[in-house]
């Protein structure tokens, strides 16, 4: 069994979902792993991971619009506010969601759905640099 490893930068800028998913699969390519698992972390604790709808992009707009209904940014309802009133609400987001993601690979390509893609979400209102990290063991 054969482990590769590569970090990559994504620069966010605020609320947003940014995919990732080419830039996934070309690290996977460069592997040279035919079948295995490709596990992606976040290395972040106001952003996280999420597969999610790839063709219509209302879908992340209401998976946002939802987000900021379920963890409302309002100051009053937190204790932790050193980083801004966007800072308490981020973490809570990332616990409702994913710091890493693990999909197949099969004959050297991600196994993911027809209509999947991989995505930072970001919950801080600014731009951010994030670290993932892609690790890919296999055959």
């Amino acid at each position: 069994m054969s482990h590769y490893q590569e970090t990559i930068t994504v620069k966010t800028s605020g609320k947003c979902l940014h995919k990732i998913t080419s830039k996934v699969e070309s690290i996977v390519a460069q592997s040279g792993v035919d079948r295995g698992i490709c596990h992606v972390f976040i290395r972040h604790t106001s952003a996280s991971l999420i597969i999610q709808e790839n063709a219509d992009p209302e879908v992340l707009t209401d998976l946002s619009n939802f987000m900021k209904q379920l963890v409302p940014e309002d100051s009053s309802l937190y204790v932790h506010n050193a980083e801004g009133p966007d800072d308490m609400p981020a973490h809570i987001r990332s616990v409702l969601t994913n710091t890493s993601e693990q999909i197949p690979i099969d004959r050297g390509q991600l196994r993911l759905g027809t209509w999947q893609g991989i995505y930072v979400w970001e919950h801080r209102d600014r731009a951010q640099m994030r670290e993932i990290v892609i690790h890919i063991s296999g055959v």
